[in-house]
């Protein structure tokens, strides 16, 4: 697509030779690309090298949905378990409520503490209940989550959590992506099936999008994804998941909601945005949402891909009945 914006031809740039005269000065090997002695870097001021104190007390998450996710241990307890109120909350079967600790002491060891769990805790394969860690360690927590114990620098705890994200998260957006989203709502199914929770989803995508991209052009289009999504993510609950499930569609995974109340959350996050005034230059954008809401109680099969096309369906009927509303 063209922008709109004017654009300034700039005429085709020439290879610059050097002189006769002035080649004939220089060393004949600056001309030689094969030749071992050509300059190759610049000269550079020395500089002390950066700090490597490992001092960061981190956990990543080696097995299950959120396999890669790193937690600081910058507090004097840690908790794991199923519990919402667990500093590492983990939605596992086999994981306690309140499964187990690490304590920071005042002389700056870690020490992991079984909590009375059912299934326990090993340390490098050794079940334990109350161990001194030591970088490296593998501590596993029930019978299927695994994680490792390490101190890091803050470089190399800065680079684990850029790599978490990109693997979790769309670029533009910086909500989760499509890959996240159907390993977290597989995830998110089995619980709600076993513990009899309600479950939903609310997929949307933003009206005429594509004449956005036509009118302003690409960089238009993606400042008005950017802005909506941030503005969705500040509307939804910190238990709830937003993802971008492909070009301008998005998904909203809701837990522990009647279906109701999903399409009136639904409606909150339609009105918001169409309240939106988009900066963009000279310009202020608007935007809409068309809506499809479906709970898992309302899909005969119990799987995502019925959770999901009920909400499709629904979603589509939005648009063609008018869009810019909510479909439930």
């Amino acid at each position: 697509m063209q922008d709109s914006s004017k654009t300034i031809a700039f005429p085709a740039m020439k290879p610059i030779d050097t002189p006769r005269a002035a080649r004939s000065s220089l060393p004949p090997e600056w001309f030689d690309p094969e030749s071992s002695t050509a300059p190759t870097t610049e000269n550079q001021i020395a500089v002390a090298p950066r700090s490597t104190v490992k001092d960061r007390a981190l956990l990543t998450m080696l097995t299950g949905l959120n396999a890669g996710q790193v937690y600081t241990l910058d507090q004097s307890e840690t908790t794991l378990g199923r519990s919402k109120d667990a500093h590492v909350r983990i939605d596992d079967a086999g994981i306690s409520r309140n499964h187990a600790r690490i304590v920071r002491t005042e002389d700056g060891r870690f020490l992991v503490e079984d909590l009375g769990s059912t299934n326990g805790i090993f340390v490098n394969g050794v079940k334990v209940e109350r161990v001194e860690l030591a970088s490296a360690d593998r501590i596993q927590v029930g019978p299927n989550v695994v994680l490792r114990f390490a101190l890091l620098d803050a470089e190399e705890e800065a680079l684990a959590r850029q790599l978490y994200d990109s693997s979790t998260k769309d670029a533009l957006t910086r909500t989760f992506n499509r890959k996240y989203l159907v390993e977290r709502l597989g995830a998110e199914v089995a619980y709600s099936l076993r513990h009899k929770t309600p479950l939903s989803v609310i997929m949307f995508d933003l009206d005429r999008f594509k004449t956005v991209n036509d009118s302003h052009g690409h960089h238009a289009g993606d400042v008005v994804l950017r802005v909506v999504a941030a503005q969705v993510q500040r509307l939804i609950r910190t238990e709830d998941v937003l993802a971008r499930y492909g070009g301008e569609e998005f998904v909203v995974i809701v837990r522990g909601i009647p279906h109701a109340n999903v399409a009136v959350f639904a409606d909150r996050i339609r009105k918001s945005v169409e309240q939106l005034l988009i900066p963009l230059a000279d310009l202020r954008l608007r935007a809409s949402l068309s809506l499809g809401v479906a709970s898992l109680s309302e899909c005969g099969e119990t799987s995502l891909d019925a959770l999901l096309q009920l909400a499709d369906e629904r979603l589509y009927k939005a648009k063609v009945t008018g869009r810019n509303r909510v479909v439930s």
